[in-house]
């Protein structure tokens, strides 16, 4: 009896709706960053992908913080200490539960027509972003060069050049929309986004790029248990982002979704204590040595692409 038994429970635990948890969790902080709901927040830097122009705006941008404070060739310490604090405690977790512009790309996503994955090496591209239209075009050139980051910005466009063209056409002002090089950008975004998952923060996103710096060792991680793994391929085919967990639990390019751990060899952990959503049952708990157990599975598997 207790043989037959054991399995049920175990499948009680593992069908905690994760996909249903992360939409709500999602629409909640869209609430909390799309919404003026304090007054002084406006002089907050947010930790999400975020027009501050936008009407709706209750937090600063802070790569639009950053590139600003670059212009004056100035150190952003707001900017940088809340990406640290935010990053060693999530890591990347922030773009894929919290972050309003990653959440519209998820939605869209939703639309089913065929996508396709990207080479891991892609993700790197985040980094010449931030070094260049963040960092080096406003530090040399300023505010004015035509390649600063929030004249390229597509939620900038999205989020505050259309809404305010829309409420000047409404209200009879002169009309000054976004220019023509923001608008291409902005369809070809949208555009992509019904053929790859969160193209923006795949390719582009300098913010989902400093976050996932901190995914190997930030408070909140992943372990792979290579002693729970029977080579199912359920972490691979679970996630929808095409990113091989059990080769590297805390890859760049993972977004922390936590589709994955549906599987009872992933599991995530908040500071060493696993946690409750998808987490493995009882008997299949991960070992504090997981991580180095990690790599020699990924030496056996097959090396068809390589994650970072």
């Amino acid at each position: 009896m207790m043989a037959m038994t054991q399995p049920a429970r175990k499948n009680r635990r593992k069908n905690w709706p994760i996909g249903r948890v992360r939409l709500w969790t999602q629409v909640g902080f869209a609430v909390v960053f799309l919404t003026p709901w304090v007054a002084a927040a406006g002089r907050v830097c947010g930790p999400v992908f975020h027009c501050y122009s936008c009407p709706l705006a209750s937090f600063l941008c802070p790569l639009g913080l950053i590139a600003s404070f670059s212009a004056l060739h100035l150190f952003p310490f707001m900017a940088v200490g809340t990406l640290v604090l935010v990053g060693a405690a999530f890591g990347s977790m922030v773009c894929g539960w919290a972050c309003p512009f990653g959440f519209l790309q998820d939605l869209i996503g939703r639309v089913p027509t065929p996508k396709f994955h990207l080479p891991p090496w892609t993700g790197y591209t985040r980094y010449v972003v931030l070094a260049g239209l963040v960092i080096a075009i406003p530090y040399f050139f300023g505010e004015g060069s035509p390649l600063f980051f929030c004249r390229l910005c597509p939620a900038g466009t999205l989020e505050a050049a259309l809404p305010n063209a829309a409420a000047q056409v409404l209200t009879g002002a002169p009309v000054t929309g976004p220019g023509a090089v923001k608008l291409v950008i902005l369809v070809l975004l949208a555009a992509a986004m019904f053929i790859k998952r969160r193209p923006w923060c795949r390719l582009f996103c300098p913010l989902g790029g400093v976050f996932a710096l901190f995914n190997r060792f930030s408070l909140v991680h992943l372990r792979f248990d290579p002693h729970g793994c029977n080579e199912c391929d359920m972490c691979r085919t679970r996630c929808p982002y095409g990113v091989y967990l059990d080769r590297s639990p805390n890859t760049l390019n993972c977004i922390r979704c936590l589709e994955c751990t549906s599987c009872d060899a992933i599991a995530w952990h908040l500071w060493g204590r696993p946690g409750v959503l998808g987490t493995p049952a009882p008997g299949t708990a991960v070992s504090s040595s997981t991580r180095q157990g990690s790599d020699d599975v990924a030496r056996a598997k097959p090396t068809s692409a390589a994650q970072d």
